[in-house]
């Protein structure tokens, strides 16, 4: 696969490059030649489509977790990770009782590299002595998410209180229409085994309006999903695709900009775009991603609270971003996220800041950061990091519902509903 992939690339990279865009240096890629390469080989959706795979396609988010057994853990250990009949992780603790919380996000909700056991969801439940769901998807922005929420708040499954688990660039991935487009350089699918980030439901701005737009899957049935195996389709569905575009250019995959609709966005965002300086094209294009990206997480978000509202439910937030807004708020004091943590505040969201917990932690080590990374984290959470977040949270939620779970009410309480409890819910 990787040998057809390489000569895929060599030969798109050749193609003549697109008309109307900025300045690029010889040699280098086109938007269009770099789109044209991101074409799936047909093996890999095959596999993808027919198991067994980690992921199942769906037709509105792309996909939904399946089962499988990754090579991903700690000390070089595969993980169990497995879904129950209502697509909600496979939990045990408290399983056969009501569940007051749902969990939405991306794989740090989802607990990628640990089994099933081990996410904090579990951890967090065994203290509580209730159960706790488990509808994270690797992968998924915030838009994908909340569409999650908003779908599996409407079965016999729902919840009371709902936690939305914002985690480091799932602002951007919001935004795209098929993730897969800009990852595909540095990721291995692995034979179709780990294939995913496929076309889903997006979120976009209206360059008419200035207005934020939800855009429908493309591709919403298993036999479409095999035009992703076409270079040219991949170019037309994608190349006025304004969030992909950006993130391209700003790692340097290419430099290919459409200045005209660019610049109709920047202004939208009230950002000024100078084309001046071809060489400083990487910086602007990561700024105005995160302007464009963390004003559609503020969009997402006031959804979410009128989603929550309307239904007479509670809403939590959680923000966590190890890799970019917590190292910035370490070195700097400041975060690229601050915008959404303020908005937060002035709407009076309840919302938990993971970043601020981690490093009041690591105010407590004299080890470097890096070493004390190591203790938590496998490149997401080990089973040693998901069970501090879920005891860094407890209070949080402890606080957050009513009644009290069991073992915070008092014995009053206790001795009311403890014998009910024993009793097995739906």
């Amino acid at each position: 696969m990787r040998g057809l992939h390489g000569v895929m690339l060599a030969v798109l990279f050749s193609l003549p490059a697109g008309l109307g865009s900025s300045a690029r240096a010889a040699g280098e890629p086109t938007f269009e030649q770099f789109l044209g390469a991101s074409a799936v080989p047909k093996d890999v959706i095959d596999r993808f489509l027919r198991g067994p795979s980690w992921a199942r396609f769906d037709p509105e988010l792309g996909y939904v977790p399946g089962n499988y057994l990754p090579a991903d853990g700690m000390d070089k250990s595969s993980t169990i990770s497995t879904v129950q009949s209502n697509g909600a992780r496979t939990s045990f603790l408290y399983a056969g009782r009501l569940a007051r919380i749902n969990t939405y996000g991306d794989s740090f909700t989802h607990g990628d590299q640990v089994n099933d056991g081990e996410t904090w969801q579990e951890y967090l439940a065994g203290h509580l002595g209730e159960p706790i769901r488990n509808f994270g998807v690797g992968g998924y922005g915030v838009y994908q998410a909340y569409r999650r929420m908003i779908r599996e708040e409407r079965t016999s499954h729902a919840a009371e209180y709902l936690i939305l688990y914002i985690w480091g660039d799932d602002h951007i991935r919001s935004l795209l229409r098929c993730r897969h487009a800009i990852v595909y350089r540095r990721w291995s699918h692995r034979g179709g085994a780990m294939f995913h980030a496929n076309f889903w439901d997006n979120l976009e701005m209206n360059l008419e309006t200035g207005r934020f737009v939800e855009k429908k899957n493309p591709l919403n049935t298993p036999s479409a999903l095999y035009r992703m195996a076409e270079p040219r389709f991949m170019v037309e569905q994608l190349k006025d695709d304004l969030a992909l575009q950006l993130y391209a250019v700003a790692p340097g995959y290419t430099r290919e900009l459409d200045r005209e609709r660019i610049g109709r966005l920047a202004a939208h965002l009230g950002y000024r775009m100078d084309w001046s300086r071809d060489s400083e094209l990487p910086r602007q294009a990561r700024e105005l991603l995160d302007r464009y990206s963390l004003e559609a997480t503020r969009f997402i978000l006031g959804k979410a609270r009128e989603f929550a509202g309307q239904n007479r439910k509670k809403l939590l937030i959680v923000l966590f971003d190890p890799y970019r807004a917590m190292k910035e708020m370490r070195e700097s004091g400041t975060r690229y996220d601050q915008p959404v943590v303020d908005y937060l505040k002035k709407e009076s969201f309840d919302y938990f800041d993971m970043n601020e917990v981690q490093l009041r932690d690591f105010a407590r080590y004299s080890i470097p950061f890096d070493e004390y990374m190591k203790l938590y984290f496998i490149g997401h959470y080990s089973p040693r990091g998901n069970h501090f977040f879920a005891y860094a949270i407890k209070d949080k939620i402890v606080s957050w519902l009513d009644p009290k779970p069991i073992p915070y009410r008092t014995r009053d309480e206790e001795s009311v509903d403890f014998k009910g409890y024993l009793l097995p819910g739906r």
